[in-house]
């Protein structure tokens, strides 16, 4: 199976604009090329606003996800982030993996995060989404969902682990990073799996700053890069030999109760 590779796309996004974030976005990606995976931070063409009624798409038309469909083509890669979706008069705050092929794979974040309202103004989702990518078994989450292992907790089914990586897109802001840079590792651990975590820099119109921290981690919970704390684009590998080997020598999934967690 082949190495994948994981592009973190560290950016400042500007308030409910859309035209502009997406053209940064442009900007920031004309240097990315040989990549398997790019992330962008949740709620990517708008930053976290609970204006939902006015910055809404629906997935039939949505310009932002035919966007993402373009950008994933171009660099032959798939795109993962979150935006604004409506349904049936509700609103979600959806993650949309894009594949190169036009495949889309959407994930509705499940904890909403009640210091913000969010679960005033958006539906909670209600199912974990696993999309296979690349022979990768990747488990699509949100920001606030960091807090919550016991919705994505690993284990095997007919001697294969679920999922081999967990992808986090955020606005975390900056008061609360130790919490981000503890929770990332203890996922990878407490998981065994690859834990990318890719959150923004710069302020909102709610007052907060964010400070990026975008990281990504090894089954052991060890830090295999850091975009720290300005605005920036970087590539990291990560191996499938190496993971299968560590999974062998320290066989904990087997140990998981992974059917006790879904029941």
């Amino acid at each position: 199976m082949q190495d994948l590779r994981i592009t973190f796309v560290q950016a400042n996004q500007l308030w409910e604009d859309k035209a502009a974030n997406l053209s940064h976005y442009e900007d920031l990606l004309k240097s990315v090329s040989d990549t398997d995976l790019v992330l962008l931070p949740e709620m990517f063409q708008t930053g976290f606003s609970m204006n939902a009624e006015k910055l809404a798409e629906k997935m039939e038309n949505s310009l932002s996800i035919s966007w993402l469909k373009q950008q994933a083509r171009e660099k032959n890669a798939a795109f993962y982030t979150s935006l604004i979706i409506e349904e049936e008069g509700k609103y979600y705050n959806r993650g949309v993996f894009a594949e190169p092929n036009g495949t889309i794979t959407c994930y509705d974040k499940r904890k909403l995060f009640g210091m913000a309202e969010e679960s005033v103004h958006f539906t909670a989702g209600s199912k974990e989404v696993i999309v296979n990518y690349l022979g990768w078994k990747i488990n699509l989450q949100i920001c606030y969902d960091l807090r919550f292992p016991e919705n994505i907790r690993n284990g095997e089914i007919d001697g294969q682990p679920v999922y081999d990586l967990l992808l986090y897109v955020a606005n975390w802001p900056e008061r609360r990073i130790h919490h981000w840079s503890t929770l990332l590792p203890a996922r990878a651990i407490e998981n065994q799996c690859y834990v990318a975590g890719l959150n923004r820099v710069g302020d909102d119109h709610s007052g907060l700053s964010y400070n990026g921290q975008s990281k990504l981690f090894n089954l052991l919970g060890e830090e295999i890069s850091n975009l720290l704390h300005s605005e920036g684009v970087i590539t990291q590998s990560i191996s499938y030999h190496e993971m299968v080997q560590l999974r062998e020598k320290l066989p904990f999934l087997r140990d998981s109760n992974y059917r006790s967690f879904r029941n």
